[in-house]
């Protein structure tokens, strides 16, 4: 397995990780089973890096994942997360906190549905935009002191919130979606990641998987799958999306490759310091997406998947509006 180092620490990362949120919601069916042989797989194969959060489920993804953790403790780099608030009782309704003693209470249950000792590195899945991010990261950096946490994260955040978080307590790694239509984060957020020796964890590196090439119409999306309320994948962006996804698919296969392949190729080669953690709940799924480790695109290859797909070419926002204003903040 190809390793890539974690920013400001002492461990590297498998260079594709594992994202575990769908085995527990948002993308259909799950299946603990499959769930469970997917994550013993991903670790088989050399994956060591393990992405969930409090929030996935709720809290239902850190008890599954923490079942393979508990396991097979030396051989997981664990990422989770805290700040977005949501009831088991309401999914549906969000809240957000970086409030100190929320940091402190969080870390603490998400230790405890774990069954771990400590987080390898604990994220702020979203700012709240109202605690100072000066005080949400130094009550993260006394988890560190305390033992419970080994290195910090951000997701979400735009260049001065990580210049600020990291004057505070250094910062490991910043999560954002990134990938061949999500690509905002080029402008600024790179950058400031590159300038302050930050990995960036690129979620959602297939496109929420539309860039697989294996939907073709609206309808294949299952009634609970929350990818329904995607602008992305709705009315004409659909169709416009569609038609770029099939350029790069027909691309792809005259090359022998899937389009997974393709896409994850392309996140690699953006830079040493970034991560993928492609999602997947099937162990098929994972097999083919490791093949991204074997493709080396070029200089000229990479030319034309930018005329292919130029990043403002994707249709639609990431989120509904109203989410995408927590975001980048």
């Amino acid at each position: 397995m190809q390793k890539r180092p974690l920013g400001n620490s002492t461990i590297s990362l498998s260079a594709i990780g594992l994202g575990c949120m769908g085995m527990s919601e948002f993308y259909g069916a799950t299946d603990d089973t499959e769930s469970l042989k997917t994550l013993h797989t991903a670790i088989d194969e050399g994956i060591n890096f393990l992405d969930t959060a409090d929030a996935y489920g709720p809290f239902k993804n850190e008890e599954l994942v923490g079942k393979v953790v508990r396991q097979r403790r030396d051989e997981v780099v664990l990422a989770t997360k805290f700040g977005i608030i949501r009831d088991p009782n309401d999914p549906a309704k969000r809240g957000f906190s970086g409030r100190p003693e929320y940091v402190q209470a969080s870390c603490d249950a998400s230790l405890k549905r774990l069954g771990i000792d400590t987080i390898d590195l604990y994220y702020l899945h979203r700012w709240d935009q109202i605690t100072p991010i000066e005080e949400t990261v130094g009550a993260m950096s006394e988890l560190v002191k305390a033992g419970k946490v080994r290195y910090l994260g951000l997701s979400e955040v735009s260049a001065q919130t990580i210049k600020r978080a990291h004057a505070v307590h250094p910062i490991s790694a910043v999560q954002s979606e990134y990938s061949l239509w999500s690509r905002d984060i080029e402008e600024s957020v790179i950058p400031a990641c590159n300038e302050l020796g930050i990995t960036l964890v690129a979620y959602s590196p297939l496109g929420r998987g539309f860039l697989t090439g294996q939907f073709q119409k609206f309808e294949d999306l299952s009634p609970d799958d929350f990818r329904r309320n995607s602008p992305r994948f709705m009315g004409e962006n659909f169709a416009k999306n569609l038609a770029i996804v099939d350029l790069l698919k027909r691309w792809a296969e005259e090359r022998g490759i899937t389009p997974s392949q393709l896409a994850l190729a392309w996140v690699l080669a953006q830079g040493e310091n970034i991560v993928p953690i492609p999602g997947t709940k099937r162990v098929s799924y994972l097999k083919e997406n490791l093949g991204a480790l074997t493709i080396t695109l070029s200089k000229e290859e990479l030319a034309e998947l930018e005329r292919i797909s130029p990043k403002e070419a994707v249709a639609g926002l990431r989120y509904p509006e109203a989410m995408m204003k927590v975001l980048t903040v």
